[in-house]
């Protein structure tokens, strides 16, 4: 059901997982145990049971009274709450018969017959287990698939005496300085309120919304009716921490501390570009500003924890609690729809101007990192209960800005961050072809064709080769202007035949060569280093030995050594 699983020979994954559970059926498993493992399944990511197998992954088979795959899918639905629809199929691993019981991740969630409600989850070691499913969990799960807004709940017990004038009016400046939607500075107070969703109408009177109290709401009522919203802001010089500073603030109020906290701490050189002396900062601001508000209109408000913001020697660390929404992955960061936690509050901090109109914010952050030939925001640490995100201290690289702004004054605009990343992914790659650049823009080869070829007409990329073979490295120009012509040359590589005799001298030096010789002989990707020697094999120019995959190796023909 599942990809990236490890299989043992009898098709049985290896060990279980957050999508795979084992279960022994040797003394025929109860009913109830078999039903609650589907739910607690149903209740994360879905799966597969496999029924007949022990928790060591051995295969034991299962009770004669559970051959009928029929029985057991009718079993299921008959006694989950609303009726899970499984897909139940008979497999034979090791001579013995396992039952796969297939389920799907359901968006709304799901019981046993009897009310007893269980979720799928990882234990700190790795390991899964299922555990009850709490009623305050079931918000944070309908918030995570997007079916609920927290940010908009009215806050019970709580009044419109709850939010602080003093940051009305602060809102109603910041609109002003961030060039937020000035329509909103005509608003009286109580018509502000319910254009950005501040307040609910409940029974006849006006009620604080979560968005409301965050933004608006007292610091002693944020404590008492909002204890999860918390911001950290720390400083760390190797293991000792110099800043430590938590904030249980109004949102505004928390976006100027930690901004002035970050701003105090900037760092600026300048460099001559043309007429101009054009400033480079340490970390840039607008993408750092993009990284934090995210991290607080993304957060999961209905978990304890804080936001988190972290300098470090070489970077700067920014988290929240609340893993990416359904829908939102590190595979699709960069094209998917914006798909925010909390509609909410993240339209109304749009509206005052803090966060980018468009939800593309995740864009600049982005862009502000590779203009400047530092390393891409780094998601890889983020996990389904949190979203990291890393920005790189290094070096700016001076040659590469001064190559995209001296381009961005010829073209009169901006470069678009998908030119950005072909060109930052070519400098630090060397040389790619089009499946590893639309990888890298998280498009389809046909989409990353387009940008790249549009880079090559303006000179700032080379193409070699024709058809699949097709590769592409930074122009000579933009090698010439960093002073690296002869390194140029090196990436550029060699033509067709030049790359065959390679081969061939290496295979007659060496009595034999592998793909993994030819990629770094010839500079290719593991595709073309496959064609090259295929193309060579079926010419009768080279002779295919070995097995199949990795383990094969070619060979000159005998009449040719």
């Amino acid at each position: 059901m599942f990809d990236g699983l490890e299989m043992e020979p009898s098709g049985i994954p290896k060990k279980e997982s957050l999508i795979v559970e084992f279960k022994s059926d040797q003394k025929k498993i109860a009913d109830t145990d078999l039903v609650l493992a589907v739910v607690g399944m149903a209740n994360a990511d879905g799966g597969d049971v496999y029924l007949g197998v022990e928790d060591d992954a051995t295969v034991t088979g299962v009770h004669p009274e559970h051959q009928s795959v029929t029985g057991l899918a009718a079993m299921i639905a008959n006694r989950t709450n609303p009726p899970v629809s499984v897909r139940v199929e008979a497999l034979t691993a090791d001579g013995s018969t396992v039952v796969r019981i297939s389920v799907p991740k359901v968006s709304r969630p799901v019981a046993s017959s009897d009310g007893t409600l269980h979720r799928r989850r990882l234990m700190a070691d790795g390991s899964p287990e299922n555990v009850p499913f709490y009623p305050h969990e079931i918000v944070q799960r309908q918030s995570q698939l997007g079916m609920l807004d927290f940010s908009a709940m009215p806050v019970e017990g709580s009044t419109r005496d709850d939010l602080d004038p003093l940051e009305r009016q602060r809102l109603r400046q910041m609109v002003e300085r961030y060039g937020g939607d000035r329509a909103i500075l005509d608003l009286s107070d109580q018509e502000l309120d319910g254009a950005l969703g501040f307040v609910k109408r409940e029974e006849g009177r006006a009620v604080p919304t979560v968005t409301g109290l965050l933004i608006l709401g007292k610091e002693s009522i944020l404590r008492d009716k909002l204890p999860t919203h918390e911001v950290a802001f720390q400083v760390l010089d190797g293991t000792q921490v110099r800043v430590n500073d938590f904030y249980r603030l109004p949102l505004l109020r928390v976006f100027e501390r930690v901004l002035e906290q970050f701003e105090a701490r900037a760092v600026e050189e300048e460099v001559q570009v043309g007429l101009f002396r054009v400033p480079i900062p340490k970390f840039d601001k607008r993408a750092f500003r993009e990284a934090f508000v995210n991290s607080l209109i993304h957060r999961d408000y209905t978990r304890l924890g804080a936001a988190h913001v972290r300098t470090e020697a070489d970077g700067m660390v920014i988290s929240n609690p609340g893993g990416f929404v359904e829908g939102v992955s590190l595979a699709n960061l960069l094209v998917v729809e914006p798909k925010p936690r909390n509609p909410l509050l993240a339209d109304a901090v749009k509206r005052i101007g803090l966060a980018e109109r468009t939800g593309r914010g995740v864009d600049l952050i982005y862009e502000g990192m590779l203009r400047y030939g530092r390393p891409a925001p780094d998601y890889g640490r983020s996990d389904s209960t949190t979203v990291v995100v890393r920005l790189s201290g290094a070096d700016a690289d001076i040659e590469f800005l001064r190559v995209i702004l001296q381009e961005e004054e010829r073209a009169g605009q901006r470069l678009p961050l998908d030119s950005l990343i072909v060109l930052s992914r070519l400098r630090n790659e060397r040389r790619l072809d089009i499946s590893e650049l639309g990888s890298a823009m998280q498009k389809d080869e046909s989409s990353a064709r387009s940008v790249v070829e549009r880079l090559v007409e303006r000179g700032l990329v080379d193409a070699h080769g024709v058809g699949r073979d097709r590769t592409y490295t930074l122009s000579v120009s933009l090698y010439r202007r960093s002073g690296l012509s002869t390194e140029y040359v090196r990436q550029a590589g060699f033509d067709r035949i030049q790359q065959q005799q390679m081969v061939l001298q290496y295979a007659r030096t060496h009595g034999r060569i592998t793909r993994r010789d030819v990629m770094d002989l010839c500079r290719l990707s593991e595709d073309q280093a496959s064609r090259l020697l295929r193309s060579m094999a079926k010419s009768s120019r080279l002779r295919a030995c070995g097995t199949k995959g990795r383990s094969s190796y070619y060979t000159l023909p005998d009449d040719a050594q």
